[in-house]
């Protein structure tokens, strides 16, 4: 049985036309006995690590300490091997001829014949590597796992790379491997906002439908996945980035300050600004929100206190909410999982986490500022407008009410209920509009107040707070729903009682199920007095009933439509939507295979089968046969697919609304039937209050600097 090696090389590895040696650097990821992964993160020349100052076996355990956790279980970051050119090449016996006199290819010549010797037949019959280098490797691993890469001349061709590495042999556990079939995945390494790779999509946990017995080809594919440690193996490719930059710390020197660059330097100095600038307009703010939440806990036990925070609810806890934001955003912008920086994947979700909360912030303010702005320069006529339409919503309920009160639509209704009825509805509407008559002379103020609290707190402050002011302005309108639902809804319960009645039934609450019973005489002779005038009089009340219900439900559904604008500007993740459009590279959703091409001892074959297994393949070249047991390396390129904008915004929308359904769709509609209110909770989720924060000013301003200064350096 053949065995199956499967190399994962990074791009820029393909374009280097160095002749030297290379010590290769990564992970061994064994699956199967039959199966090896290896994960090429980098090449280190052997020169630079005999010349830096740790120990070599310190800088590896460092490196790999700073892995995640998971990765570190699975596989250990080492010393793979080493990369070579072939000396065989005719190229390059021709490039080492031309080079004689020069002491490049003298030096190359030397170096090449201390580092290995190769036997006529080809195949590598002793590595004489360099002692440190050996010794370091054995005593850091406890095994002697090596693997010997080659490569031919550097010949680019049509797809840009120059040459792809040959598998000479491997030394496993001890023994010489050589009769392998290699597959070489060329991969884009990994770096933070650019791109990483991800093997299925975390929008949805939906399973899908499947049949009730699969084919077998399905099983068998199946069972060719499970061959393949691929979780594991794209968490190394994501941290590839991250072993690169700890290796170097310890191995590159650093670069002095004069080394750098203007712009670096320049950029440096502009974030030292604007983060002084923030961290001190962050601080006024602080300073305000303290000072009005000391005042609101001396008055929070008084009766004003109280009322208010009843009647304007929905302002108090969005403007909580914000002010929280406000206070936390320094907090939520530090770094303080240090680990999830070794992994690309998770800087990226960390990072995400990290911006929403100040994009939301940022983006809820300009929408206040937007809409602020103009409010404030046209509150008069804004006023004016809003009064003519108070004074006609309240004609068109006195006109409803006069209306009710003869034969609506031609029916024909009982004169005193309906008299009765439309003389309390007149009375509470006049007497509520003559109250606002008195309110009109405020009105320049509040919107006043609205275009300021929108400019300073954001759009979603004064849309809850304009919420509770449309509640209070239509507090008429639902008081007569209430009182009228409550004589309607007790109606249909005497007659529903009544009816079981006539039946022999009898409603049982605590098995919730109609039993049998025997009523008297008295009993059916009362039930059928009070039966006959009820059912006469439900007509009237009705009628009643569905006016107010129909005005109601419109003033809600409007608080609603409020609500949903509040939850969705919430919600929105607007970081996510940016960088979708300016990187779709940072939210992969799965892997596919670009078969470039199948290399065999004499002949290149440029089509290939799925490769062991993988998710998928993408064929670019000619299509001819492909012999798999005459060939010697098939080699394919990674590519990620990407999530569109709508699979990344729809799971923060779905968390929003997980309390609207059909079933409380129904549940509110058959409510409404029977005379019962609608809830006051719409069903949309808003973001958690947080426990508030008191620290010295100084202490916040300097959270604030040092937070942004961070994001700098990063």
């Amino acid at each position: 049985m053949r065995r199956k090696c499967r190399l994962w090389w990074p791009k820029q590895l393909l374009s280097n036309q160095e002749s030297f040696s290379s010590v290769l650097l990564g992970w061994f990821v064994n699956c199967s006995p039959s199966s090896l992964d290896i994960i090429v993160a980098f090449t280190c020349s052997e020169v630079l690590l005999s010349s830096s100052s740790p120990v070599l076996e310190e800088v590896i355990h460092d490196t790999h300490g700073s892995m995640p956790v998971i990765l570190q279980d699975k596989s250990m970051f080492s010393v793979l091997g080493l990369c070579i050119t072939d000396p065989t090449s005719k190229s390059l016996m021709a490039e080492t001829e031309d080079d004689k006199t020069s002491n490049c290819g003298n030096d190359w010549a030397e170096g090449s014949k201390n580092l290995y010797k190769v036997s006529k037949c080809g195949i590598c019959s002793c590595l004489q590597m360099d002692g440190s280098l050996r010794k370091s490797s054995q005593s850091f691993f406890g095994k002697n796992n090596w693997v010997l890469l080659m490569f031919d001349s550097p010949e680019k061709n049509d797809a840009g790379i120059h040459r792809i590495p040959k598998l000479h042999h491997i030394h496993w556990n001890g023994q010489t491997v050589s009769n392998y079939d290699v597959h070489v995945i060329v991969y884009e390494p990994p770096s933070y906002g650019s791109h990483h790779f991800s093997l299925c999509p975390s929008v949805s946990n939906e399973q899908a439908k499947t049949p009730i017995k699969n084919p077998r080809w399905v099983d068998e594919l199946h069972k060719n996945q499970q061959c393949i440690e691929l979780d594991t193996v794209i968490l190394a490719i994501n941290c590839t980035d991250a072993a690169k930059k700890v290796f170097e710390k310890h191995v590159v020197p650093r670069r002095s300050f004069s080394q750098l660059s203007i712009f670096p330097m320049f950029f440096v100095i502009i974030g030292h600004l604007f983060s002084k600038f923030m961290a001190s307009f962050s601080t006024v703010f602080y300073i305000v929100l303290q000072f009005f939440q000391t005042h609101f806990n001396y008055k929070s036990k008084s009766w004003m206190y109280v009322t208010s925070a009843n009647v304007f609810r929905t302002a108090w806890i969005n403007i909580q909410i914000r002010c929280c934001q406000i206070l936390y955003w320094p907090i939520f912008l530090q770094e303080n999982d240090h680990r999830s920086r070794s992994c690309v994947e998770y800087a990226e979700k960390a990072a995400m986490h990290r911006h929403s909360m100040w994009s939301t912030l940022v983006v809820d303010i300009l929408l206040g500022n937007l809409v602020g702005w103009p409010l404030l320069y046209h509150k008069e006529s804004i006023c004016l407008s809003l009064l003519n339409f108070i004074h006609g919503f309240a004609s068109f309920l006195r006109t409803g009410c006069v209306w009710l009160m003869g034969n609506p639509a031609g029916f024909k209704l009982n004169a005193e209920l309906a008299g009765a009825l439309g003389v309390v509805s007149l009375n509470v509407i006049q007497t509520w509009s003559t109250i606002w008559v008195f309110v009109g002379f405020i009105f320049s103020y509040i919107f006043q107040g609205l275009a300021i609290l929108g400019i300073l707190c954001g759009f979603t402050a004064p849309t809850a707070l304009i919420i509770d002011m449309v509640v209070l302005a239509t507090l008429h309108v639902s008081t007569l729903h209430w009182l009228i639902s409550l004589v309607y809804s007790l109606q249909i319960q005497a007659l529903a009682a009544l009816w079981r009645l006539f039946r022999g039934r009898k409603w049982n609450p605590l098995r919730e199920r109609l039993d049998s019973f025997d009523y008297t005489v008295k009993q059916h002779i009362v039930g059928s007095l009070l039966f006959t005038p009820l059912l006469l009089l439900l007509p009237t009340t009705s009628v009643f009933y569905i006016f107010f219900s129909i005005m109601d439900t419109t003033i809600n559904l409007i608080c609603i439509l409020f609500e949903v604008t509040i939850s969705v500007i919430h919600a929105t993740p607007y970081i996510k939507i940016f960088l979708r459009l300016v990187r779709p590279g940072r939210f992969p959703s799965g892997i596919w295979f670009e078969i470039f091409g199948c290399e065999s001892n004499s002949t290149v074959c440029p089509k290939a089968d799925y490769a062991d297994g993988m998710t998928s393949s993408k064929e670019s070249l000619h299509p001819k046969d492909f012999n798999r047991e005459t060939s010697s390396i098939l080699v394919s390129i990674l590519h990620s697919n990407y999530l569109s904008i709508g699979k990344v915004i729809l799971p923060h929308y779905k968390n929003v609304f997980l309390g609207v359904s059909g079933s409380s769709i129904s549940s509110v509609a058959h409510g409404i039937l029977i005379g019962q209110r609608m809830p006051s909770m719409r069903g949309t989720l808003l973001p958690s209050l947080m426990p508030w924060m008191s620290l010295p000013y100084k202490e916040y301003w300097c959270l604030c600097h040092d937070s942004l200064i961070a994001c700098f350096r990063r």
